[in-house]
């Protein structure tokens, strides 16, 4: 099986680290993995995004035009990549920034306060890794743990100090997600 991940923000949200971090433990979890970042003029302030499969067996094609699974940290984000989902994906956004209706009623969409889960945890520099939490508590693609191991192994020297409300974030990130799940499958 193979699920394919858009994660998008503006350049300097960290979507490419988020994506890095789900690839690293989703490879180190013993699985296939492909990431492509994107790069050019959108890092100055635009939309920044990156691509992640994930399978059990090799991956065929890296590219992927309908994806599985979207992290929307901005506006651009959703209006890009809300069409392009497959029908029954999933996307996660961020509501602070977010509040406009989503158009479409065939896919799972969860609203997560990712700005104010971060400012919770420390920094606004979190918001990348609440995302990454929430999602995956709604699509279990690895472990929060093996996320947290990819933070202490890949986190840059230069922000060490920001280890553990990073892991502080992914796990409130995933707890809003689950609290989100369980009130959703209860009414």
């Amino acid at each position: 099986m193979e699920t394919s991940i858009i994660i998008s923000g503006f350049g300097g949200q960290g979507a490419l680290f988020a994506g890095q971090l789900l690839a690293y433990a989703a490879m180190d979890s013993g699985k296939e993995v492909t990431w492509i970042p994107s790069y050019g003029p959108e890092m100055r302030g635009g939309t920044a995004h990156c691509t992640v499969v994930i399978g059990d067996e090799q991956i065929g094609a890296p590219l992927v035009r309908n994806p599985d699974c979207v992290i929307a940290m901005n506006l651009p984000s959703v209006d890009k990549y809300e069409s392009l989902i497959k029908a029954g994906g999933r996307l996660v956004y961020d509501s602070t920034l977010i509040k406009r209706a989503l158009r479409r009623d065939d896919i799972a969409a969860t609203s997560v306060p990712a700005h104010d889960i971060a400012l919770r945890c420390g920094s606004q520099q979190l918001v990348n890794i609440a995302m990454l939490g929430a999602l995956i508590a709604l699509c279990p693609l690895v472990e929060l743990s093996a996320i947290e191991q990819a933070l202490r192994t890949h986190l840059p020297q230069r922000h060490a100090e920001l280890l553990r409300p990073n892991i502080l974030a992914l796990h409130a990130g995933a707890a809003y997600a689950e609290e989100r799940k369980v009130a959703s499958s209860q009414g």
